[in-house]
């Protein structure tokens, strides 16, 4: 409840800690469509907030299966794993080099 209020107020950190619920299913029923639209909004906000919202991103758009909340697309699964990478997260950076391979 009150990270709904406080992301209803544009503060990122919720925005993101509803986008990690609704992906996980905890307190809510997991809707992984839900939890990108979350984590696209938190994605305005400070920089570590959006360095985790970036890699999970990544991580909706890297799924092959449904249900992701967004279709595969490993191009934009690796834009959002670059930009995480770019500032500083390492398994982004991790991901990031495993998708070169491919």
């Amino acid at each position: 409840r009150w990270y709904r209020l406080a992301a209803d107020q544009g503060y990122a950190f919720a925005q993101y800690n509803i986008g990690v619920c609704y992906g996980s299913g905890r307190g809510v029923v997991q809707d992984n469509a839900e939890a990108v639209r979350w984590y696209q909004l938190a994605r305005g906000g400070r920089r570590p907030t959006a360095r985790e919202c970036a890699v999970n991103l990544g991580v909706h758009y890297s799924q092959p299966r449904k249900g992701h909340g967004v279709g595969f697309d490993l191009a934009d699964a690796a834009r959002w794993f670059r930009l995480a990478a770019g500032q500083g997260h390492e398994r982004a950076q991790a991901v990031l080099a495993s998708l070169q391979e491919l």
